[in-house]
């Protein structure tokens, strides 16, 4: 007797679709602009059924990642950060316990991270990061020269740690964090504070010291929290502990619904279309 396998659901069928979709924009082989064949003929060229399709591109959609022009066809957007930011901005706004719950796993992750980053660094990966300091000391006025040496920076902590899960899990995070460091840049002592924090963890990584090098590195967090709460969101931060998402709390009265708590991304940015090379 032959085991009885289950009958795929559309919408696991409509998640494969989308995935090859995503692949041939990351391998370049659909560009930002470009029409999509025909719904009838890319069904055929992937084997899929047009409700299927169509279900895969509304998920895309969603993601602003093609967009559907009546009577035109579909097309890749123009793939630009801030609009495939979006979403992401939105699920951010929505709840401070959104924010309270990434940078809770935030410091699980990056605390580890320059900790196992202390014992395995190397002189010229030191120098790279004393680089980006500096870089962002000088960008006190830009901030997305700023943001670019900051992400540099703390991208360079996670290859020194040379663990692929942990590296694989921060890339999980990196839209979410994009996302909101974006914002969180502009809190008012955030970009004069942060090099002075970088600097320590830079100075602990150097020394080969593991348990001051996570210690520098949580100290930072709790400073941009601190910064954060300055902006009137501490007493709903202290809330939120224990709390589950369906219980989170809105931005309290003066805070803006658009502010971020976290300011750093551990990996790149947003998807942009590149070809592999």
């Amino acid at each position: 007797m032959h085991p009885r396998f289950p009958t795929l659901e559309r919408r696991a069928l409509a998640d494969q679709i989308a995935a090859r979709i995503l692949q041939l924009i990351l391998d370049g082989e659909l560009q930002p602009g470009q029409k999509l064949p025909p719904e009838r003929e890319l069904a055929a060229l992937l084997g899929m059924s047009r409700a299927s399709l169509r279900e895969a591109t509304k998920a895309l959609a969603m993601r602003n990642i093609v967009e559907t022009r009546q009577g035109d066809g579909t097309y890749v957007t123009s793939l630009e950060p801030a609009l495939l930011l979006e979403p992401l901005e939105f699920f951010l706004a929505l709840s401070q316990s959104n924010f309270f719950h990434l940078f809770e796993v935030r410091k699980i992750l990056e605390g580890s991270t320059a900790a196992l980053a202390a014992e395995r660094i190397t002189d010229e990966e030191v120098d790279y990061l004393q680089e980006c300091v500096h870089r962002a000391e000088c960008a006190a006025e830009d901030s997305e020269a700023y943001l670019q040496a900051d992400l540099d920076l703390h991208n360079g902590i996670v290859r020194a740690a040379r663990n692929p899960v942990l590296a694989r899990l921060m890339e999980s995070l990196s839209a979410l964090t994009w996302a909101s460091r974006r914002r969180t840049v502009e809190v008012p002592g955030v970009k004069v504070h942060a090099p002075k924090d970088h600097q320590a963890i830079v100075d602990a990584l150097r020394a080969r010291d593991p348990d001051r090098s996570r210690h520098m590195m949580l100290r930072h967090l709790e400073h941009i929290q601190r910064a954060l709460e300055a902006e009137g969101w501490g007493e709903a931060l202290q809330d939120e502990a224990g709390k589950g998402p369906e219980e989170g709390v809105r931005p309290p009265s003066g805070a803006s619904g658009s502010s971020g708590l976290l300011e750093y991304g551990a990996n790149s940015g947003p998807m942009t279309s590149t070809r592999r090379r």
